[in-house]
């Protein structure tokens, strides 16, 4: 089975991808007032992407273009509209409840705020033995010494088993959050903006340690952030989210240096650099993203797009093209032209 970026190209022997999407839409309703017809926010719109056993998957865009939507989705934590999901090559959409209990037992998520993830009238020691005792991972005699061990791999120690959220930091929040998704022993692990709360030196605490657990354990993660910095530095390959489709996806490094979408380019381009001679973006993005309930008509990133064209403006959403494998959503940029995003030397 091939992976969803590449349906075209020819059979490829590799086992089935870990974590599959297809097709996968995600609406939400929104009232339209007195007299006003109903409308609907498109999430996630038409979302194909994969993630292979062992490989960190780093999913990025501005707030509000669909990444946490789509990553519950994926974990069948939000309901789909439209489109598919496979685990391991099973179909995991439609609700079967056997299907969706296996993807539980295998995947977690690791929530943003660290302190809303953990129930407050708990400790530490009972929020991730409820985990264990659910999924019944050990004997219940044995969860309080497996709850020190799961406490200790993140850098915490037995102690904390007897303390509440409250009487924590953010980081250390976090981290208890990861022992618990690491109580199932998943194969997969979502992580929703996880550091996105923290201060710069505890992100770094929790990136390293996201790194170190990934090499131990083979996790597969797919990292949803909108630090470009920090994906740059964990993730295998990258997928650009914007209005709730996948404009660009690839290797990591590819992506970072011949971005062939604009909205990619001006990501990139955003990062900040320790180095006073680098000379400022040359065309840096401005403006908000139209509104999701009445998406222009053509490419939804025209109206930021100092580089559109008439037929940037017209028809349907450009199709998704393909160089080996690095794949992106842009009329602009035909397969085999030269790169037309070119980026400052050294980034």
């Amino acid at each position: 089975m091939n992976p969803l970026s590449d349906r075209t190209a020819a059979p490829d022997p590799r086992p089935y991808p870990l974590l599959e999407a297809e097709d996968l839409s995600v609406t939400f309703p929104v009232s339209g007032g007195l007299g006003r017809k109903k409308r609907v926010v498109q999430a996630v719109n038409g979302v194909s992407m994969y993630i292979n056993a062992g490989e960190t998957l780093g999913l990025v865009g501005e707030s509000g273009s669909g990444k946490s939507t789509l990553g519950r989705a994926m974990l069948q934590l939000e309901n789909a509209s439209a489109g598919r999901v496979r685990f391991n090559g099973q179909l995991i959409t439609g609700g079967v409840k056997p299907d969706i209990a296996r993807l539980r037992q295998q995947t977690a998520m690791i929530f943003q705020d660290p302190f809303s993830s953990l129930n407050p009238r708990q400790t530490l020691g009972q929020s991730i033995g409820e985990v264990l005792r659910v999924h019944q991972k050990v004997a219940k005699a044995a969860i309080p010494v497996r709850v020190n061990e799961l406490l200790t791999l993140v850098g915490l120690s037995a102690e904390h088993a007897s303390r509440r959220p409250q009487a924590l930091s953010g980081g250390q929040c976090q981290r208890a959050g990861i022992a618990r998704a690491l109580a199932i022993e998943p194969r997969l692990i979502v992580a929703d903006e996880c550091v996105a709360a923290l201060d710069v030196s505890i992100q770094a605490q929790i990136i390293n340690l996201l790194m170190d657990l990934r090499e131990s354990m083979g996790l597969a993660i797919l990292f949803i952030a909108h630090d470009l910095a920090i994906v740059r530095r964990l993730c295998d390959r990258v997928a650009v989210m914007y209005l709730g489709r996948i404009v660009e996806s690839g290797p990591t490094q590819t992506v970072f240096t011949t971005p062939r979408h604009p909205y990619t380019a001006a990501l990139v381009a955003a990062i900040p650099e320790i180095d006073p001679d680098r000379p400022l973006p040359e065309n840096p993005l401005q403006g908000e993203p139209p509104s999701p309930v009445s998406l222009p008509a053509g490419c939804a990133f025209h109206p930021r797009c100092a580089r559109a064209i008439p037929a940037c403006r017209q028809g349907a959403a450009p199709e998704t093209r393909h160089i080996a494998d690095h794949a992106f959503a842009c009329v602009l940029d035909a397969p085999g032209s030269e790169r037309i995003f070119p980026m400052t030397e050294g980034m």
